[in-house]
């Protein structure tokens, strides 16, 4: 049967195209599907590099840098210099998602990366678009962050313009909205301002998209307006985020620690 098969379709054209038509078809179909997959490994391998590059050039910011006072003698470690002899404050650390609440009143996110790649607590957190939140519990190769979609997260917010700072927190109800309190009602404020970190964390470089104004809301009683912040963060496709380590904030804190308290 199959040396008659053979014959027929080498011998007669018409069998032998709709043969190789076919043959063509199946082979096209088994090699498309073969794409498809090396296409999806081939993309997760580009999309781990890419997180990696931006953390690194997320480093080499300029808000990544603090210039040392130039009317002091300062001794500087040449591994935090860069060519322009500026200290630097801040490094980015990519981290991958492997878990992330948006359905409670205290949301977590934990990460996968820990204390043996250089996690420590209160290292802030941002993602693609803006700030995500801050590290609360680091095991060796994990860390628990405390998402902004959280009742007990309150960061330190100003708007561009005008750079009036108030506090933004969540109230426990739409994923997609914060609020930023306190700030004056002298100041100019309209729907789709940014509104950023300020410098008064030491968690975050300042400037990082914390949100844009969705709403103005006023007390006709107080001085202060309440704005909704649609956050630039989308909590909802997150995968991947950056821990943000400033390597001179332990300097800071044991020098204001020190502060004397009036008595």
């Amino acid at each position: 049967m199959g040396v008659s098969l053979g014959i027929l379709i080498n011998f007669n054209k018409t069998y032998n195209a709709v043969f190789s038509n076919i043959a063509n078809e199946t082979t096209g179909s088994i090699g498309s599907q073969y794409n498809k997959v090396e296409y999806y490994f081939r993309l997760k391998k580009t999309n781990e590099e890419l997180v990696a590059e931006n953390a690194e050039l997320r480093g080499l910011l300029k808000s990544s840098f603090e210039t040392p006072d130039t009317s002091s003698v300062i001794k500087i470690d040449s591994l935090l210099k860069d060519t322009l002899g500026r200290v630097r404050k801040f490094q980015f650390l990519p981290a991958k998602v492997v878990n992330n609440d948006i359905s409670d009143q205290n949301n977590y996110i934990t990460l996968y990366r820990g204390s043996k790649q250089g996690v420590t607590t209160d290292m802030g957190v941002i993602g693609p678009q803006g700030i995500v939140g801050k590290v609360v519990l680091v095991s060796e190769n994990y860390c628990r962050v405390m998402s902004l979609l959280n009742r007990n997260s309150k960061v330190s917010a100003m708007t561009k313009k005008g750079f009036y700072t108030g506090l933004a927190d969540w109230d426990g109800k739409d994923p997609r909205f914060v609020t930023l309190h306190n700030i004056p009602k002298s100041a100019k404020i309209k729907i789709g301002d940014s509104v950023l970190t300020s410098n008064l964390s030491g968690s975050y470089p300042s400037g990082i998209m914390v949100g844009t104004v969705a709403a103005i809301q006023g007390d006709p009683a107080s001085g202060f307006f309440e704005l909704k912040l649609k956050t630039a963060t989308d909590f909802y496709s997150l995968q991947y985020a950056y821990l943000v380590n400033n390597m001179i904030w332990a300097e800071q804190k044991d020098l204001e620690a020190k502060t004397p308290k009036e008595k």
